[in-house]
């Protein structure tokens, strides 16, 4: 049973003639007694909620910042109309709007309600109780019954990067030949051959086919294709830390820009990068690992690739514990047994490179290539310009001695015959996708 504001508003108003009232004692009882025999018949004749039937329907997959539609069917199986509301309860991040709904069912009526997510979250957002309110024809009490209504929508990584893909293709039909640029570099494939032009490297001239010809001969190149590309997110503690602003978070009315954690930044790096690499005719499999696996896809399609990908990083988070380097190691070998362009996508963290990575990046490099990816901190370079007072030079100084330690363990790790990428966290995904094609453009897969 429930009891409306109605009811609270009588109560106060039965305070006037008790007051004037030669036995207030007396009074008050009476009065008490009429109230609550209304309230007993509100009750009764109200609306069960027991008798509702829910459904649910609708999307259960969106990117996140899309706004998405929670379909509620509602039919009422009672004998008395329902007069009330009724709350379609999801979590504080998906943004439900509106949070309740007003009903005015007659007996066997149905009614359909629709609750907008403005998820700013990804991951799974799974509806928590539907909660439905019945009031009686007097307006005094009612009556309150929850149903679990399961339901579950998939909110997918928004793929921000998507924009850069049109500049990176455009590059990759320059390396493929299929626009007028001449390209030639040391290890691509042989393609096929032509006649001299005006303007051709004389080094492409083809000696024994010119022989067999009248006419100069020229080898014409492309980049290497079929090759394998592992993607590895780190999904251990260091890719829990916020960088950059939040663009999702930042649009949501009322939202205070914050940084988004590395992991997403890493993502749209990851998904650009696959969606070129597919494109070029690589094959790409990917790898979520922090101390075990965490998501994987492999083997996939290069049509169905990117579908595969966002739904496996979907339910990722942040592990707060120590990537454990040997196991990652262990899993990529298990899953690349031959040659491979490796591309890890971690932080540039000088402790746990130095403890961990460093000592087994040997076994990577000795079989494939190595390509590390980092997301930058832009808020380091902004400490690092300060000079307003003591503590803005101090937190400079801080700031310096962590740019410096970055470029050592960047330094350290080239030696080592890795490549690395460092950049802030717009810039990841697209420094990321040209170095990619700088690698094919030489050879270097």
């Amino acid at each position: 049973m429930i009891l409306t504001g109605r009811t609270g508003l009588v109560a106060l108003l039965c305070v006037v003639p008790i007051a004037f009232s030669p036995r207030p004692a007396l009074a008050f009882a009476v009065l008490l007694a009429v109230l609550a025999i209304a309230v007993a018949v509100d009750v009764a004749l109200a609306g069960s909620p027991r008798a509702l039937t829910l459904t649910r329907s609708g999307q259960t997959s969106a990117r996140l910042g899309q706004p998405v539609v929670a379909q509620l069917s509602v039919d009422s199986g009672g004998r008395r109309r329902f007069r009330g509301a009724i709350r379609d309860a999801w979590a504080p991040s998906a943004r439900a709007e509106p949070r309740t709904h007003p009903v005015n069912l007659a007996a066997g009526q149905r009614v359909a309600l629709e609750t907008q997510l403005q998820p700013v979250r990804r991951g799974d957002q799974v509806s928590a109780l539907v909660t439905a309110r019945s009031v009686g024809p007097l307006g005094l009490a009612g009556r309150q019954g929850s149903h679990r209504v399961p339901w579950q929508i998939r909110i997918l990584p928004p793929f921000l990067s998507r924009k850069h893909l049109p500049a990176r293709l455009a590059r990759l039909r320059e390396l493929d030949g299929m626009t007028p640029v001449l390209i030639r570099g040391q290890g691509t494939e042989f393609d096929s051959l032509r006649e001299y032009v005006v303007g051709d490297d004389v080094r492409s001239i083809d000696w024994r086919a010119t022989a067999r010809r009248a006419d100069v001969v020229v080898r014409t190149w492309r980049p290497e294709r079929d090759r394998r590309v592992v993607i590895v997110l780190d999904t251990g503690r260091t890719s829990a830390g916020r960088v950059g602003v939040d663009p999702i978070g930042a649009r949501s009315p009322g939202a205070e820009p914050a940084g988004w954690p590395r992991l997403d930044w890493s993502m749209d790096a990851a998904l650009l990068l696959a969606a070129l690499a597919a494109r070029a005719g690589d094959h790409v499999d990917f790898l979520a690992h922090d101390r075990v696996t965490r998501a994987g896809v492999f083997n996939a399609s290069r049509t169905g690739l990117l579908a595969k990908l966002v739904e496996a990083m979907a339910p990722l988070e942040p592990a707060l514990i120590e990537s454990d380097p040997r196991a990652l190691v262990t899993a990529i070998q298990r899953r690349a047994r031959r040659r491979a362009l490796v591309v890890l996508l971690t932080d540039l963290n000088a402790s746990a490179i130095d403890e961990g990575l460093i000592t087994v990046l040997p076994q990577l490099t000795a079989k494939h290539r190595v390509l590390l990816a980092a997301v930058g901190d832009p808020r380091v370079d902004t400490l690092a310009a300060g000079r307003a007072d003591a503590v803005a030079v101090y937190d400079a100084a801080a700031a310096e001695r962590a740019r410096n330690e970055r470029r050592e363990v960047a330094s350290r790790l080239r030696r080592c015959g890795v490549d690395v990428v460092d950049a802030p966290p717009e810039e990841i995904a697209p420094a990321l996708a040209d170095h990619y094609l700088a690698m094919k453009a030489t050879g270097r897969l």
